[in-house]
């Protein structure tokens, strides 16, 4: 399968009457292309299967093997080689069937309009690219396995859903389209960034703004940078963070937050790859792979007018959605170590025992904040742990009022079936008896977790218990 990459594109040519394949090749080399030429299909296949070019372009009519039988051998041995065909004015026919042989588009001759050809050409390797990076996802996604686990190694999980999110992430990274990745906050968003910067392959560095608060100068002038004495104050030269992440990655942390005028100025970085300096008039290129990210709900802003729609299209060419801590119980033993460990580390203290109902009681927990709240919960009780067994007291504490129902917060496997009605059925009294003890039972008889599963409070579940003696 033939890998695209960002090198200067090669294409045969493929034509018996000698000027008109020098003619094209001169345009063809203006354009920016490596050219390759044939006299007729023999040829033209043997320098296919040698140099295996990005495109073809071939005439109809030739001698020894002509334009028809070189398509069907092509589109044989490469489907995502595209090729244009060039017929004669009328020959409609033939062009027909060049296309059901494999070709992917069509001139007549003479060639006249040569911006028309250069449109189809760009057009046919921007569609050849797409085909192969869709055929290669799908391909991916479907083994099942990472080829590069260590540039998530920073990320710790045993979720499902984010192991598909890491496959999408591996087959997207190297495409140089921009990412972007929404989620709430705390779920770790700049480490799925930095993930993708890994990923990627790209020789530069990766670079990090959190846009929230910027205003239009603001932006302009830390993104785009400025010349001396573009404004009161401009003493020296500023580069800016586009500059400095040349050929590497620039991470754009809530882009939600960022100003109209902004918008329009990223817009033209995303669509052209331009952006002027303030105090510049000479507009510079730019190389570097956009990632951003949001807590916000961008299509919201869009239908209320305060997010561009066309930035957000360009935005989301990939776009992953984190989920949050409370949709990855599995993942709460995992963290909540690594962070006692972490913890531990810092403050130069032994690593404590975890209790055995502290993953209960985290998991009876939403978890607004995610895993930076849980992180901040587990170095706060390591802090004031004083045995080898961590205390639940100041975890309890944080989370208290935030102890209610959700699907999340009981275990699958403990379920059954409450009100099994069999021969009677129960009273509303038996049921809430029933309510109660299995609450209990799943809550290892610890009351606070058991009111949590209910719904009510602690005190509302003890005066009930009172009352059945």
């Amino acid at each position: 399968m033939k890998t695209f990459t960002e090198k200067q594109p090669t294409i045969l040519v493929v034509e018996d009457e000698r000027y008109v394949r020098e003619s094209l090749t001169v345009f063809l080399d203006d354009m920016g292309f490596r050219v390759l030429s044939a006299e007729n299909g023999q040829i033209g296949l043997e320098q296919f299967r040698n140099q295996r070019p990005d495109i073809v372009m071939t005439d109809l009519r030739m001698p020894v093997m002509d334009g028809f039988a070189l398509v069907e051998a092509i589109a044989a041995e490469s489907e995502f080689t595209p090729i244009v065909v060039v017929s004669g004015v009328g020959e409609v026919n033939e062009a027909v069937r060049a296309m059901r042989l494999g070709a992917w588009d069509y001139l007549s001759k003479p060639i006249g309009n040569l911006e028309e050809l250069q449109i189809m050409l760009e057009r046919s390797l921007e569609r050849a690219r797409t085909k192969y990076e869709l055929e290669r996802l799908r391909r991916h996604l479907s083994d099942g396995t990472l080829g590069n686990e260590s540039a998530f190694s920073s990320i710790i999980t045993s979720s499902s859903r984010m192991r598909a999110i890491f496959l999408y992430l591996e087959s997207v990274a190297p495409s140089r389209q921009p990412v972007l990745i929404t989620g709430e906050t705390g779920t770790g968003k700049e480490l799925i960034a930095r993930a993708v910067h890994t990923l990627s392959g790209l020789g530069g560095p990766f670079v990090a703004i959190n846009l929230a608060g910027l205003d239009d100068s603001m932006f302009s002038d830390t993104l785009f940078g400025h010349l001396r004495g573009a404004f009161t104050g401009a003493d020296r030269v500023r580069e800016g963070l586009i500059r400095q992440a040349s050929g590497g990655t620039l991470f754009l942390d809530e882009i939600g937050d960022l100003a109209p005028g902004s918008q329009v100025k990223l817009l033209r970085l995303l669509q052209e790859g331009e952006y002027l300096p303030l105090g510049a008039d000479k507009v510079l290129r730019s190389d570097v792979r956009i990632v951003a990210a949001t807590h916000a709900d961008l299509k919201l802003k869009m239908e209320q007018g305060t997010f561009r729609p066309d930035l957000y299209y360009r935005l989301c060419s990939h776009r992953v959605e984190l989920p949050p801590l409370r949709n990855r119980p599995e993942d709460l033993p995992l963290l909540t170590a690594h962070f006692m460990e972490k913890a531990s580390a810092l403050l130069g203290k032994m690593t404590p025992n975890a209790p055995p109902e502290l993953n209960r009681y985290l998991a009876a927990y939403r978890f607004p904040g995610n895993i930076r709240e849980l992180e901040a919960i587990i170095h706060d009780a390591v802090a004031r742990s004083v045995s080898h067994t961590l205390s639940l007291e100041s975890i309890v504490t944080a989370i208290d009022s935030g102890l209610r129902p959700n699907v999340f917060s009981v275990p699958v496997s403990s379920l059954c079936p409450v009100c099994p009605f069999a021969e009677k059925f129960p009273t509303l009294k038996v049921a809430e008896d029933l309510l109660i003890s299995e609450a209990l039972r799943m809550a290892d008889n610890n009351q606070r977790l058991a009111a949590a599963y209910l719904g009510i409070t602690r005190q509302a579940l003890n005066k009930r218990l009172s009352r059945q003696g």
